[in-house]
């Protein structure tokens, strides 16, 4: 079987399942994506590397509204480009990320080959992250724009064979004519990495933690109110005005990934726009920036509580390799949260906007632990039985086989 995967970015959603069918199955996988591998290297753990370029894109020229289509068109020629002259590859399945439109071309290279893609957050103006927090107002042209930025989506869900989306959460966005082409199948955490360290030493980044220090974390790729760092500082401080034997580790960048944060912050970084709001005793906050996967698998086991927080978007992996750490999580009563976190079983829920419950579910975690000992083991359990790679896995390669079998639509 020869699986032809396609993403903007390497290793992205499809790298380690790809490393794992060549690896456990003996497939042969090619990945297509814009990020070149490094100089001379043509494969990366045993999937073949193929880099595409793209040679124009999206101006101030172009409508508002039709900017990201047009950026969807130039990666999906510049992938049509990169396999067209490639006729050595002759996939037997195609499986892209929908949303740069990077399969739409391939029909009319590779006929009737299947194609799955991977839908991963389907738009729309209300009842969304565009619309949850009125505090931090899009442009009404940015509702508008919902609308269009759908279209690579549409397209695909026209074109492709099958897809499948992580979460029953983002299928269940797409519009429901859609849904009984689109499976729920999560990409699969390794649990080789993310999970408990019960000898680890309290020691991160080289710095030494007492053991009589409490700690509280927060981890993002990006420091923005989508993923509620605001609201997680604004709890974060009542706690320390009340305590002092607590350390708040934050790991993450100072830079916004999602929406418009920058349109509020008078030219700062959103991290510093927040400092900004209230009187903190920044030797209590310990911004580590980005951790590797093993440090960050050492802070989830460290930490007492782990505050999550998102708005109704995409869900972060973070929250599933907390989980798999067996940390003990409090986590945004949100809607792609609540098929992972059950309040009171596998973590603690909390109202995204509730800083003063926040603050004392916190408290009430760090003054008795014991009360709560469970959740982290719960949440452990339920990554093994559901979310871990040796249970995503097969059913990756289960659905690529059966597709992969059928008549092409």
């Amino acid at each position: 079987m020869h699986v032809l995967f396609i993403h903007q970015n390497f290793p992205a959603q499809f790298g380690h399942i790809a490393a794992q069918l060549v690896k456990r199955d003996g497939w042969r996988a090619t990945f297509v994506s814009q990020s070149a591998p490094n100089l001379g290297q043509t494969q990366t753990a045993g999937i073949e590397r193929v880099t595409y370029t793209i040679k124009g894109g999206a101006t101030e020229a172009n409508h508002y509204c039709s900017r990201t289509f047009e950026n969807a068109i130039w990666h999906t020629h510049g992938v049509y480009e990169a396999l067209a002259a490639r006729p050595d590859i002759k996939p037997d399945l195609i499986v892209g990320h929908s949303g740069f439109g990077s399969t739409l071309f391939l029909r009319e290279l590779y006929g009737d080959v299947p194609i799955i893609n991977y839908f991963e957050y389907f738009y729309a103006p209300r009842n969304s992250d565009m619309d949850f927090r009125k505090d931090f107002p899009n442009l009404p042209l940015d509702s508008i724009r919902a609308k269009a930025r759908n279209a690579t989506l549409l397209l695909d869900l026209d074109n492709c064979t099958a897809g499948y989306s992580p979460t029953k959460w983002q299928r269940d966005r797409l519009p429901d004519r859609y849904h009984d082409k689109v499976d729920v199948i999560f990409d699969g955490v390794d649990t080789q990495i993310w999970k408990p360290m019960p000898d680890a030493p309290r020691i991160l980044q080289n710095r030494q933690i007492p053991a009589t220090t409490k700690i509280v974390s927060y981890a993002t790729r990006g420091m923005e109110s989508m993923r509620g760092f605001d609201i997680f500082m604004k709890a974060a401080n009542r706690v320390a005005k009340r305590r002092k034997d607590v350390l708040f580790v934050i790991a993450g960048q100072d830079r916004v990934c999602y929406g418009g944060d920058t349109r509020h912050t008078n030219g700062k970084t959103f991290k510093e726009w927040v400092l900004a709001q209230e009187e903190f005793d920044l030797n209590r906050f310990w911004f580590t920036g980005l951790l590797p996967p093993m440090e960050l698998a050492r802070l989830f086991t460290l930490t007492d509580v782990h505050v999550y927080l998102t708005v109704p978007f995409v869900l972060s992996w973070s929250l599933v390799n907390a989980m798999a750490c067996e940390a003990t999580i409090l986590a945004s009563d949100t809607g792609p949260v609540r098929e992972m976190i059950t309040d009171g079983e596998t973590g603690l829920m909390c109202d995204f906007f509730d800083v003063d419950a926040m603050a004392a579910k916190i408290e009430s975690v760090l003054e008795k632990p014991s009360d709560y000992s469970h959740l982290g083991p719960n949440a452990g359990r339920k990554v093994q039985e559901n979310f871990s790679l040796d249970v995503c896995l097969p059913k990756l390669r289960d659905y690529y086989a059966e597709v992969a079998s059928r008549a092409s639509l």
